[in-house]
């Protein structure tokens, strides 16, 4: 279940009502009640989840879900206590639904007095707070900052000039410098038969202790698990950190560096300036990589990567000299 504290949660819906509203067509369970959406690993008997890729057919078959979009091929592999929806594009049907069944609360301006722990906290010219948010003592939160409804802010933090915060929990000691957006929903759209469809992102964006965030630097709420970077990492200004991701602790990314979707990094790794990494990579604890690489592959830990596409440095060397002189000798010749 998304958090409350950042969605609200719509009126349940019966698989029926839902298979009509999203396009597609009941297979069984019709008259049974969803009240939410969840990937097929998490979902309970309230929650209708999908399958989009064949690769996970194994997490379909043991899924708990109350109700299962599936393709036609895959509707003897659902499970027998689960309602099925049929669908040619499953995954733009389960984002469907997750905007009938969830709703991000909207900012509604709190007065100081309820969001601070004490008055040791500074808000700037121009700050708006939404419902809900809490500043903990010895924070400062820069001119025209927005920080939005149920985000938690902990103690000694500074938040730039024209930041925005949303579906957000920070902990102590987090440095937010002008312009940062930390929670802004993550890039996800599913393909449909009348073009892209927006998946919303029920997610957040969890920020540990000692983290410091470069000026317009972005950081995106996960799609349905959270976004998360662990205690002490430094990141640069005009840093991507994108939807799920999970980076860990005492890691450094320099400037331009774009993180995919998904991708998973040990504690105490490097990114030089301009490191481009594709979605779902795994990145080893003490790994580097060198500025401009392009990762398509995991790194083990401990290495050091180079290139487009990036390979352990040695190599990337090797690859590089040889190719040098056979284009030097063709000039000669």
């Amino acid at each position: 279940m998304p958090d409350p504290r950042f969605f609200e949660s719509l009126p349940a819906l019966s698989v029926s009502e839902l298979a009509e509203r999203i396009g597609g067509r009941v297979q069984r369970g019709g008259e049974r009640m969803i009240s939410a959406v969840a990937p097929l690993a998490s979902a309970g008997r309230a929650d209708m989840a999908f399958l989009g890729d064949r690769r996970f057919a194994a997490a379909l078959a043991t899924t708990a879900a109350g109700c299962v979009i599936v393709p036609a091929v895959a509707v003897d592999d659902a499970p027998a206590a689960s309602a099925v929806v049929v669908s040619d594009e499953p995954q733009a049907a389960w984002a469907r639904a997750s905007a009938l069944l969830h709703r991000p609360l909207a900012l509604a301006r709190s007065t100081a007095g309820d969001a601070l722990e004490d008055d040791t906290v500074v808000l700037e010219p121009g700050v708006v707070l939404g419902q809900g948010a809490r500043i903990g003592r010895g924070s400062r939160i820069g001119a025209n900052t927005v920080i939005g409804p149920g985000v938690q802010i902990g103690r000694d933090c500074h938040i730039g000039a024209n930041a925005s915060v949303s579906f957000a929990l920070i902990g102590d000691r987090v440095r937010l410098l002008a312009g940062a957006r930390i929670g802004e929903p993550g890039f996800g759209a599913a393909r449909s038969s009348t073009g892209p469809v927006d998946i919303p992102q029920l997610g957040r964006v969890i920020l540990q202790d000692g983290v410091s965030v470069g000026a317009n630097s972005c950081i995106d709420r996960g799609a349905y698990d959270d976004t998360i970077v662990g205690e002490n990492t430094k990141i640069d200004n005009l840093v991507m950190i994108g939807h799920n991701c999970v980076i860990g602790r005492n890691c450094l990314l320099a400037a331009n560096t774009g993180i995919s979707g998904s991708v998973i990094v040990g504690d105490g790794v490097i990114f030089g300036g301009k490191a481009g990494i594709g979605d779902h990579i795994r990145i080893g604890e003490g790994a580097r990589v060198a500025a401009g690489a392009g990762v398509l592959a995991d790194i083990p830990a401990g290495e050091t990567w180079s290139g487009y596409p990036a390979k352990p440095i040695r190599q990337f060397l090797r690859e590089t000299v040889w190719l040098s002189k056979q284009a030097s000798g063709k000039a000669r010749s």
